[in-house]
């Protein structure tokens, strides 16, 4: 029964949703397109009908990390898997394909490369049982990361008229979804697409900070969550590499990742992150495609993303184990000049604005941003969330006719030929050079805003942006330009309501110490966790302290030979037999056999 092979070799008692619908349906020998979120259970949907089917289950994969680390999952599991790429030695490659060829492998990964070059001779020499299409937006030219390798895998619909074709991917909207079925060229494929909603992630959002304000915002964020792992992403590579370096000055583990570094630089970096050496990774979006860490307890966007897509599948890094994760995106408008820039160079320049303008718009609502998030992927929701910083902290509005009036003003005396920047400057009074140059110092409306602060002009500017009083003219320098809405509330034909600006508390003193690993215990509970006591916490402790020996001494990542969420259920459960820690839900036969009595043992001892 499928439910016995669930329990045997993952050690759950039960399917998420729709997961045995798509079980069910691949093993009939029929394709499908599965839509589930980073963290949904995606990778059962293959791996167990690959153990109920007769024959091997080819898994298509980008990257050769994301393979390496889905294969240490299942060997953990007792489960015959293997990857093979052009990395591994001559010798080592022709010993996978004989274990192959004998039948003794259950799940091959492949990449689209090697796939296509293994066609005609091993994967007709073997009894292929299903083909898993693993990040399948990558075949799509409308997907955030399209690999034109993955155009070449419809021929795996001709090539194995007769094996079931199941593509999967985390991220995908209508138009995306629509390319896959055609590239991928399957065969009256059912369509399952589950809940997007990740309840365990809390969503934050802070705009208009600056410079020192932003990395202070970040300094905070990470002092909450000490010795928690952690994302953080950047737009470019020289913004990765400095905030990186500004983490480290301040006592925090961090690595920097980027397609700029050298392949050794970059597997390091992954490396000691998986392996809990350091606590924190700052990177570009080269990095996590090939993360399957269980324990990423937060994820920060230093600045705002291109897409929702991108977004969603960046955030949905945190929390994979069910555990409650923070999220938090920092921004400011010169983001969106950038992004704004990069999308207009694009060869998909109207999707691609679109897309960022979708952007905008959830990092600046002042509805539920959960809501706004569901309904891009066409889920409706009748309730807010209650778990991000709207649901906390609903806006105060007020009647801002006045200061959109300043802003305004001071925008038409400039004919129209400032930028967001300049207009801050105008309106407090600042002498920069961009003022002096166009001599707008001599403007009536100069200083006229100067009893608001600049960072507050940030973020009624971005409002009066969002609520269709300005225009940015992209094409002139960015130059900001009044809407036909902008100046009836200009002339006073309409009033406008602005969301107080909400302000930010003052840093923490740094701490100037280094430190070379990450930092062993958590000094506050996770956001929304269930409360625990003072032994089940140290409880944890001691248990993460023998998974972290074990996981050395097999040269595995901490969380595969043990997720956060079985050693906290095994904090609070206390068992003391292999039968009673058995019933632990993510607890497997094969795990259970191997580390049962060392766990029980901690326990015991624990308790004396």
């Amino acid at each position: 029964m499928l439910l016995d092979t669930l329990k045997r070799y993952f050690g759950y008692d039960s399917f998420r949703p729709q997961q045995e619908e798509i079980i069910r349906h691949a093993m009939s020998g029929r394709d499908c397109l599965v839509l589930m979120p980073t963290g949904g259970g995606k990778s059962l949907c293959y791996q167990v009908p690959a153990l109920e089917m007769d024959g091997t289950a080819v898994v298509v994969s980008p990257l050769i990390s994301l393979m390496k680390d889905q294969v240490e999952a299942l060997r953990a599991n007792g489960i015959a898997a293997v990857a093979l790429n052009s990395s591994l030695p001559a010798g080592e490659q022709r010993l996978l394909r004989q274990q192959c060829v004998q039948g003794q492998v259950k799940l091959l990964y492949l990449s689209p490369e090697t796939l296509l070059s293994e066609l005609p001779y091993l994967l007709h020499d073997i009894s292929v049982s299903l083909f898993a299409i693993d990040e399948a937006h990558c075949v799509s030219q409308w997907g955030h990361d399209f690999r034109p390798e993955y155009t070449q895998l419809g021929i795996l619909r001709r090539e194995f008229p007769g094996v079931p074709v199941m593509a999967l991917t985390a991220t995908a909207d209508k138009v995306t979804r629509r390319d896959i079925l055609t590239q991928l060229a399957l065969r009256e494929p059912a369509v399952f697409i589950s809940s997007f909603d990740r309840p365990n992630l809390n969503l934050d959002v802070k705009c208009g900070l600056k410079g020192r304000e932003k990395l202070s915002a970040l300094l905070r964020f990470i002092a909450a969550h000490e010795g928690q792992s952690g994302i953080v992403y950047c737009l470019s590579r020289k913004t990765t590499d400095k905030l990186a370096a500004d983490l480290r000055a301040h006592g925090i583990a961090a690595a920097s990742y980027h397609a700029g570094l050298s392949a050794d630089e970059r597997d390091t970096a992954q490396t000691d992150f998986i392996r809990d050496r350091v606590q924190v990774v700052v990177a570009t979006i080269a990095f996590g495609m090939g993360i399957d860490k269980s324990n990423v307890r937060w994820v920060v966007h230093y600045n705002l993303p291109k897409s929702i897509e991108s977004f969603y599948q960046e955030i949905g890094r945190a929390g994979r184990d069910g555990l409650p994760a923070d999220t938090l995106l920092l921004y400011n408008y010169a983001d969106i000049v950038q992004l704004a820039t990069f999308a207009r160079a694009s060869g998909q320049r109207e999707i691609n604005m679109e897309r960022l303008s979708r952007m905008q718009e959830y990092a600046e609502a002042e509805v539920c941003r959960r809501r706004i998030l569901l309904n891009y992927f066409g889920e409706a929701s009748e309730h807010d969330c209650g778990n991000c910083d709207v649901c906390r902290c609903p806006p105060v509005r007020f009647d801002g006719t006045v200061h959109a009036q300043k802003a305004l003003s001071a925008i038409a005396r400039t004919g129209e030929a400032a930028g967001f920047q300049t207009v801050v400057d105008i309106l407090v009074g600042r002498y920069s050079p961009a003022v002096r140059e166009a001599g707008f110092e001599r403007l009536r409306t100069f200083g006229a805003g100067r009893d608001v602060p600049a960072r507050d002009w940030h973020a009624y500017l971005l409002q009066m942006l969002q609520s269709g009083l300005l225009d940015v003219a992209y094409d002139e320098q960015n130059h900001l330009k009044i809407t036909d809405y902008g100046r009836r509330v200009l002339f006073g034909r309409e009033r406008i309501l602005l969301a107080v600006a909400r302000r930010e508390e003052p840093a923490p003193r740094a701490a100037r110490s280094r430190t070379k690993t990450a930092p062993a215990t958590p000094s506050l509970p996770l956001a929304g966790a269930p409360a625990t006591s003072a032994a089940d916490d140290a409880l944890f402790e001691r248990l993460r302290t023998l998974r972290r020996q074990l996981a050395d001494a097999e040269s595995l990542p901490p969380y595969i030979v043990m997720s956060d969420k079985v050693l906290r259920a095994l904090a609070a459960i206390r068992p003391t037999t292999l039968e009673k820690m058995g019933m632990v839900n993510g607890i497997g036969e094969y795990k259970l056999r191997k580390y049962g009595a060392l766990f029980i043992d901690a326990i015991k001892e624990f308790a004396t």
